[in-house]
């Protein structure tokens, strides 16, 4: 079946939209961790959640949070989320689409229950709609406030971080009217099975390839490293080419060049310089230090460490060749993390039904939520295209014939579920996890 364009669609565009206007920054749209505007998120959203027939709550760590209920006693939940906060002057669309579809989602299930249609009484499982409160990293440089939360990972020394005004995490949960001493009561417990995520591409991928949506398989591992290249600083007049040379810029600029030439050869392999520093003030001056920043991800962890031992290797000797000393420190190593197989083909299927050709397969490099909610259940992110694979801006946009396809596999992914007995066994049979006292937050 081709999906079309529909009023649904719209109408889920137009809350994205409304909730961009809940802004701690007149003109755009900034909406930090646990911001005053927050409030006014979780009024919009959970007005809808209750007038389903969701039980609503706000956990200790600022996530909304509405369960769908079912008349089967001891019933699985599967949870379904993303995202309420933003990074400074962004979108309408990063994180809160994947919230608003899922709760437009649990809308339409509670009307087919009314009118006796297909699902009506039907599901087997809880459906959790989470809005996470923070998952940038904006206020406080340490992102998936929400979802570490969730799986009982917001601890003391997170807890203790705090923003440029000196306020705590812990400060901010307070001020926010919660409290951090009921975190433990945000872990989710046995009773989670498995866990979805709608959200944009937030890059050029699907829209170059025509296809409107992307089964993520796993997310990218990542590295983040620091290069500084040290030589000598002196008269770029005086001092003759060669030997008698000691630039840490030219060594450093050889470097980066490999840094692109390499990755180009390798499949999946994206490596960037993105901040790149010299000592040297003046035109007539050789670079005495020259420092670099450096991201690398892929899909393989292998393939990730094998490219920065690469990097490593070749600064040594693009150093070595001109008298230049190279030190280097890693901020972020961070492994990939693969999607639950079963709950990837489910969604794949689901994605073939509703639109009527095969879905795009795909990793995903940025990070999610569900990277962190992974660590507790199986995992499975869908991706809408992002025209112009524009993101973390005020023009990031969606097309309303893909927000209805997601829509349309995002029913059908449940109803999968809701028919695949065995395979429903199976996922939460294999999620099994310590009892919710025996996590510490």
């Amino acid at each position: 079946m081709i999906v079309a364009k529909t009023l649904r669609a719209d109408q889920v565009i137009a809350c994205c939209r409304e909730i961009a206007r809940c802004t701690e920054v007149g003109g755009e749209t900034t909406r930090t961790f646990l911001a005053p505007s927050m409030h006014r998120v979780h009024t919009l959203l959970s007005g809808r959640m209750k007038a389903a027939g969701m039980k609503v709550r706000v956990d200790a760590a600022g996530n909304l949070r509405g369960v769908l209920p079912t008349s089967t006693p001891n019933a699985p939940r599967l949870l379904i989320g993303s995202h309420l906060d933003t990074i400074a002057n962004a979108g309408a669309f990063d994180g809160i689409l994947g919230v608003v579809l899922a709760v437009a989602l649990v809308e339409e299930i509670a009307e087919e229950v009314r009118t006796s249609s297909p699902l009506a009484g039907g599901l087997r499982f809880e459906i959790e709609v989470i809005g996470f409160s923070e998952e940038e990293g904006v206020r406080f440089s340490k992102p998936f406030l929400g979802s570490l939360a969730l799986v009982g990972e917001l601890d003391a020394a997170i807890l203790a971080r705090t923003d440029s005004t000196g306020a705590s995490v812990a400060d901010a949960i307070l001020q926010f009217g919660l409290d951090p001493a009921e975190l433990p009561g945000a872990v989710i417990d046995d009773s989670a099975f498995a866990y979805l995520e709608f959200h944009i591409e937030q890059g050029p991928v699907l829209e170059s390839e025509g296809h409107a949506l992307g089964i993520v398989e796993a997310i990218v591992g990542q590295t983040r490293m620091q290069f500084l290249f040290t030589g000598q600083a002196n008269h770029a007049g005086t001092t003759p080419m060669g030997a008698l040379r000691r630039d840490a810029l030219a060594a450093g600029a050889q470097w980066i060049v490999e840094v692109e030439r390499y990755a180009n050869a390798c499949p999946g392999l994206v490596a960037t310089v993105g901040k790149v520093e010299s000592s040297s003030g003046a035109g007539n001056v050789i670079a005495g230090r020259f420092t670099a920043t450096l991201d690398v991800r892929h899909a393989q962890d292998e393939v990730r460490r094998a490219a920065i031992q690469h990097y490593v290797e070749y600064a040594h000797s693009a150093g070595a060749a001109r008298g230049v000393t190279i030190a280097c420190t890693t901020s972020i190593d961070q492994a990939a993390v693969p999607m639950g197989s079963e709950l990837t083909a489910l969604l794949g299927a689901a994605a073939a039904r509703s639109t009527g050709r095969e879905p795009r397969f795909m990793t995903s490099g940025a990070g999610h939520d569900a990277m962190i909610v992974a660590r507790r259940v199986p995992a499975a992110i869908l991706f809408l295209r992002s025209p112009g694979g524009l993101s973390h801006h005020p023009d990031e946009a969606v097309l309303s014939e893909d927000v209805e396809a997601a829509f349309a596999t995002g029913m059908e992914f449940l109803r999968g579920l809701r028919d695949d007995r065995a395979m429903l066994e199976r996922i939460a049979a294999r999620t099994s996890r310590p009892a919710r006292e025996d996590i510490h937050a």
